[in-house]
């Protein structure tokens, strides 16, 4: 959902050229996100391309009328918080709550989306502009990694999903397509850098470069190294390689300031269960 400003309906075009300049630019951005209401299989589909269960905590950027976090307090039993600049639509949420039955387990506030606490989310749900994803980019790759972020139709720049799916929309007021976008990301760890082995893996360096959900990795002892890349799912790396017609597979996972090894196939498989720790300093 996103929230309608009734900024431009109260201002002259001379009022409005001057009160632009003193609005801060986050603030501003945010007002001039229209309110479109999001179909309802479109809201279906969010909260299913994020796997929402009862564990979850849904946090909705603009949250309009409130449906997506009512939907998924309701069907998919999680509870939830709706951010919504403008008092008339939070109202009409927490009457459509009550009505639904869900009032203990939802919430909705008057809030500025740019400065609401976003770090109990499991999943993040918003209906905004690309503009306003990219000003929100910085603090939902600080959030926990593993934190779902699903996005109706506007993307996060160079971050690209990890999945999208298209949805029919045969009365979408806006656009020419009659369908909508539902774009999934998984906010990954953070591994960029050195890592040092531990145990038996002591005399090891995992030297990481990451972009987003993406890495490429140098395993070095002495003067051997071993390239892997792959993918960050969360709190888990992902990397395979294909070896005398055969995929060797290798799965990390981040527990705190360890990098800890859960599989893997060849040289490496005799040191499941152990791992690698942040480096102090450049190296090892």
């Amino acid at each position: 959902m996103t929230a309608m400003s009734t900024f431009r309906s109260i201002l002259g075009p001379c009022l409005m050229a001057l009160a632009a300049s003193l609005i801060p630019p986050a603030l501003h951005a945010q007002e001039e996100v229209p309110f479109i209401t999001t179909p309802d299989n479109v809201t279906l589909e969010m909260l299913r391309v994020a796997n929402v269960g009862p564990a979850d905590h849904v946090i909705d950027l603009g949250s309009g009328d409130g449906r997506i976090v009512i939907l998924a307090a309701k069907r998919f039993g999680a509870t939830g918080l709706g951010v919504e600049i403008v008092p008339d639509l939070v109202e009409r949420s927490l009457k459509n709550a009550r009505d639904a039955g869900v009032a203990g387990k939802v919430d909705f506030k008057v809030q500025d989306l740019f400065e609401t606490d976003l770090s109990k989310a499991s999943v993040i749900t918003m209906y905004l502009l690309t503009e306003v994803n990219l000003k929100l980019r910085p603090a939902l790759l600080e959030l926990k990694p593993g934190t779902r972020i699903v996005s109706h139709d506007w993307d996060m720049g160079d971050w690209k999903p990890d999945q999208t799916t298209v949805v029919a929309v045969p009365d979408k007021q806006v656009g020419l397509e009659k369908s909508s976008k539902v774009h999934l990301w998984t906010v990954p760890a953070k591994v960029q850098g050195t890592w040092c082995g531990n145990g038996l893996l002591r005399g090891f360096a995992l030297n990481f470069s990451q972009r987003y959900q993406e890495f490429e990795a140098t395993l070095v002892r002495g003067e051997r190294r071993r390239s892997i890349e792959g993918r960050i799912e969360g709190p888990l790396l992902r990397a395979s390689r294909e070896r005398d017609g055969r995929t060797m597979e290798l799965v990390m996972e981040l527990q705190g300031d360890q990098l800890r090894i859960v599989s893997a196939d060849g040289p490496l498989a005799m040191a499941r269960g152990l791992g690698f720790r942040r480096a102090d300093g450049a190296g090892c």
